[in-house]
């Protein structure tokens, strides 16, 4: 796959855009520039992949917005070798991104048709990306604990099996909603076994997160 000059120039224009947004965090601008998401968008419509728009990648599913991705990204506040769950792998963009700053990640995705073309898109990253197919509403205990829990779909709850897989000073950021396609993002940091700080930053539109936990 090609990353031309033209790609290149649209990335830099989108990452100026973020700035002004209000992203702040340099590594992960730094690690968004180096990304070409137009890998991950279907081909008849790369040119739209450097708008800061979600955009539809088939089963009901959304590659995310450039700016919620980089606000996420910069809730959970990573470092590199941090371990990192990321619940819904999707179009995999999102998880290049945390593997551009250098974490440890363990990606799960409910759609198996998704996680065999992100794993196809993602192989350049296969030393710091560790593909699963699974509901990640109950999260993956087989690593557990984590530095950072990241969810890129809405959840009716905040899960508790989730939280349980935390290392203490480690942060969930996860939107979360009564309804189906609106959500209040959350970030919970773990102070202690049995004590979590809870933050509240906005309002945001993510698909169900699918699952035992989610949206049935």
């Amino acid at each position: 796959m090609l990353d031309l000059p033209v790609h290149k120039g649209r990335r830099l224009k989108l990452i100026s855009e973020l700035e002004h947004k209000g992203i702040q965090n340099k590594a992960v601008l730094e690690a968004m520039k180096r990304v070409p998401r137009h890998w991950y968008f279907p081909k008849d419509f790369e040119n739209l992949a450097y708008r800061d728009a979600a955009f539809p990648i088939g089963h009901d599913q959304t590659i995310s917005q450039p700016y919620t991705v980089a606000f996420q990204t910069q809730l959970i506040d990573v470092e590199v070798d941090s371990k990192v769950l990321e619940i819904g792998t999707g179009s995999g963009y999102q998880a290049a991104v945390l593997a551009e700053l250098g974490v440890q990640l363990y990606s799960i995705e409910y759609v198996k048709p998704l996680l065999q073309e992100a794993a196809r898109l993602l192989v350049s990253y296969r030393d710091k990306i560790k593909l699963i197919h699974g509901d990640g509403s109950k999260g993956y205990s087989k690593y557990a604990p984590y530095d950072a829990i990241i969810v890129t779909a809405g959840a009716p709850t905040i899960p508790q099996e989730l939280m349980k897989q935390l290392k203490i000073g480690g942060r969930l950021v996860i939107p979360v909603g009564t309804e189906r396609n609106s959500q209040e993002m959350f970030r919970i940091t773990r102070n202690s076994e049995t004590h979590f700080k809870r933050e509240k930053f906005g309002d945001f539109k993510f698909v169900p997160l699918v699952g035992k936990d989610g949206w049935l």
